[in-house]
């Protein structure tokens, strides 16, 4: 059955707001910009999404559904092989929604629903994380105190969260451009797996050190 034309336009409109809110912030995208990228008129765009605030939060459902699904594989991390591809999957995800952590504290602090979200995000995050120590521990690739699990995966976390942030504090102009993606994520997955290193197991903690040299570019 052929799909309704309304909905095929507000899958399109998801689409180019997103990539919009990507290349240049949601501060910086109005309705009347997105409207005219689609070249549709306003009103078009306002039946099916009445104000901003709706675009971005149906944005942040598809991200929260597509992470949710993916932190639930955080049991099967078994080494730090496993870890490396879990953290660098969770990386490209976030990069794929980055305009939600680029102006993450501009959009809390306007849009509730989203405060509220973020929040659950952010516990689930954790858990996952938590998840994914006990899975490592289990399998014997790293011995950790259980007293500093809690802190480490919030440490974790925090790194997962601004990690853009960082990026492109460093290098405002080029950081969220899509050539500096690939490098950007191995960074990124490098630098929270690096918080695991005093409690890796002496083989988990080289094979750690050489996908690093493999994959992860010397800073500028």
């Amino acid at each position: 059955m052929v799909k309704k034309a309304p909905r095929r336009t507000a899958e399109r409109i998801l689409e180019v707001t997103l990539a919009l809110f990507n290349r240049f912030g949601e501060p910086n995208v109005s309705t009347t910009l997105i409207s005219a990228e689609l070249n549709i008129s306003p009103g078009n765009l306002y039946y099916h999404y009445p104000a901003k605030d709706e675009l971005i939060n149906s944005l942040f459902d598809r991200y929260e559904r597509a992470l949710n699904e993916l932190l639930n594989a955080s049991d099967g991390v078994r080494d730090v092989e496993d870890a490396w591809f879990f953290m660098h999957t969770l990386f490209e995800l976030i990069w794929q929604y980055r305009f939600l952590y680029r102006d993450l504290n501009d959009l809390l602090s306007k849009n509730r629903r989203l405060e509220m979200h973020f929040q659950s995000v952010l516990k689930n995050k954790t858990r996952a994380v938590k998840t994914l120590l006990d899975s490592l521990s289990r399998s014997g690739a790293l011995t950790i105190d259980s007293r500093e699990v809690e802190s480490t995966a919030t440490s974790m976390v925090v790194v997962l969260t601004y990690w853009l942030s960082f990026e492109y504090v460093r290098d405002p102009r080029n950081a969220l451009e899509p050539e500096s993606a690939q490098f950007a994520l191995l960074r990124g997955a490098h630098h929270v797996l690096n918080l695991l290193m005093p409690y890796l197991e002496a083989n988990q903690r080289q094979h750690l050190l050489k996908l690093i040299e493999a994959y992860v570019s010397p800073a500028p």
